[in-house]
């Protein structure tokens, strides 16, 4: 899942980056309002972490913005501020929710998978081809009953073929979900990562679940709807 935090507090928005990073998001991290604005227009994000007070343009406005245009992200507000107007004015102005600093990073990181597990959202508890089953709320992967050990961004690709069973998603599409915005590297680390992939939930079962379209990328097929 790919995430924005919007926060000016360079040490703050480093720390966030850090450990959300750890936690196996992809992280873009912007310094200001407007920076946020235009982050927000060109990616597509899964969850934005937003601070109230920002230069340039606040939160407040941010928030509304991207609800003006139409943008429903999950927005999770923070503020140094601490007071039942603030926290109201952020909900109305469309955020999902509200956080005041100092905060603990494990309630953070609860209040956005949280966000993140809204039917809005629709985001299905697990996600599954066959046997193979990501829960993204466990942040585990089983074929049948027994768990897989992968590392957070191979959780990440995995999720992203997932959520799209049946299609191929292209290297350019699984590098802009799951690598960070100022990634510099080339299309063929993912080809790395997918033959590791393979190697822990193929192989050792006897399967082919990731099936590599010559020309577009790689697709998981569900087995019932491939062999029906």
């Amino acid at each position: 899942m790919r995430i924005l935090v919007v926060e000016d507090e360079t040490t703050m928005a480093e720390s966030l980056r850090t450990g959300l990073t750890k936690e196996g998001f992809a992280v873009d991290v912007a310094s200001d309002g407007a920076e946020g604005l235009w982050f927000a227009g060109e990616v597509d994000y899964d969850a934005i972490i937003l601070d109230l007070m920002l230069p340039k343009i606040n939160g407040f406005k941010v928030c509304s913005t991207l609800r003006e245009r139409g943008d429903w992200t999950p927005i999770l507000m923070l503020t140094a501020k601490d007071g039942q107007l603030d926290e109201a004015e952020g909900l109305d102005t469309g955020a999902d929710d509200y956080l005041t600093k100092p905060f603990s990073f494990v309630v953070l990181l609860a209040r956005l998978r949280a966000l993140l597990r809204r039917p809005g959202r629709e985001r299905p508890t697990e996600l599954r081809a066959g046997n193979l089953c990501l829960d993204p709320a466990a942040h585990e992967v089983r074929r049948g009953d027994t768990v897989v050990a992968v590392t957070n961004r191979e959780f990440s690709i995995l999720e992203v073929l997932l959520s799209r069973k049946g299609d191929a998603v292209s290297k350019a599409d699984i590098l802009e979900h799951v690598w960070d915005f100022d990634f510099d590297g080339g299309p063929n680390i993912v080809e790395v990562y997918v033959r590791s992939l393979r190697k822990k939930i193929d192989e050792p079962f006897g399967v082919e679940s990731i099936v590599t379209v010559r020309g577009a990328g790689y697709r998981i097929d569900d087995p019932d709807e491939a062999n029906p």
